[in-house]
């Protein structure tokens, strides 16, 4: 890259640490780069940290030792994280989303590329302070927002089957029971998407009883890979406590009334405020 006046940099700067979240980007990089000082670099690097926690897009941390340098890290705001939250509860309270069993019709807004950006930055910036090495989700639905989380936390995504593909090669299968249903399903996940030991974070568009999430962790068992957190677009909450499969989770939103019959539903803020914590250096 030719030489760079310093509003330049700036821009380039911004835009290349924007789209690398979560890497750590040396200070000689971005010397050879811009063919500047580093002295040069660390200046600009103030300014942009200002910039990004100003405007809420998140924090920049120096990382120091021979092979530090900074790191973007992606973070949610209190006001934003409610505006999120609240659009989400506004658009999943329009009349006729209900579905039989309780369901409801995501597939629009899971649909929507700025919508499933806002969600994924806002449960990466939960999980800023965490070591993360995977996000798993089942087909189909949780896709894109497992993506969108992926994105922002610079990590693969997992992606669990109920039938096997011949094109992913051999398969971990395992038997699982529907917290909805009690029916037994089956799962598979393949050998080569998950590395042993990985910590993974867990994610889906909607959870009734968790019977679903609850077989992906026992997947991970599998593949003697560690859950890190769990998060759900939307959890219902007319489940009985002693059918919830699972104890430990986040939620944008949940449902706390769903009537089938007139097809109306009351929906209220999940738990994913109450999770928000500033990103400290040293919790990295």
């Amino acid at each position: 890259m030719k030489k760079l006046k310093r509003s330049g940099r700036l821009v380039d700067m911004t835009y290349y640490m924007l789209q690398h979240p979560h890497e750590v980007i040396s200070l000689t990089y971005f010397a050879d780069r811009y063919q500047s000082a580093k002295s040069s670099i660390s200046e600009d690097l103030v300014i942009v940290k200002e910039i990004f926690e100003q405007e809420g897009y998140g924090t920049l941390l120096t990382i120091p030792g021979a092979s530090g340098g900074v790191k973007y890290m992606p973070k949610v705001g209190e006001k934003e994280a409610s505006e999120i939250v609240d659009k989400l509860i506004s658009q999943l309270a329009v009349p006729g989303r209900v579905l039989p069993g309780g369901y409801l019709y995501m597939m629009d807004l899971l649909g929507s590329p700025r919508f499933i950006q806002d969600v994924g930055r806002l449960f990466a910036s939960v999980l800023a302070h965490k070591k993360i090495d995977a996000v798993m989700t089942v087909a189909t639905k949780g896709i894109p927002l497992a993506y969108a989380v992926a994105e922002y936390l610079n990590v693969p995504v997992s992606i669990v089957r109920r039938d096997h593909r011949v094109t992913e090669g051999s398969m971990v299968s395992i038997n699982y029971v529907s917290g909805s249903s009690k029916r037994i399903q089956t799962m598979t996940l393949a050998r080569r998407s998950l590395a042993p030991g990985s910590r993974v974070f867990i994610v889906d568009d909607f959870m009734k009883a968790g019977g679903t999430i609850r077989g992906m962790i026992d997947l991970l068992e599998e593949f003697q890979a560690e859950l890190v957190g769990i998060g759900v677009l939307v959890e219902s909450v007319d489940v009985d406590a002693e059918e919830r499969l699972v104890d430990e989770y986040m939620s944008i939103t949940r449902l706390s009334e769903v009537n089938v019959r007139d097809k109306t539903i009351k929906v209220e803020a999940g738990n994913v405020l109450e999770k928000l914590v500033p990103i400290a250096e040293e919790d990295l």
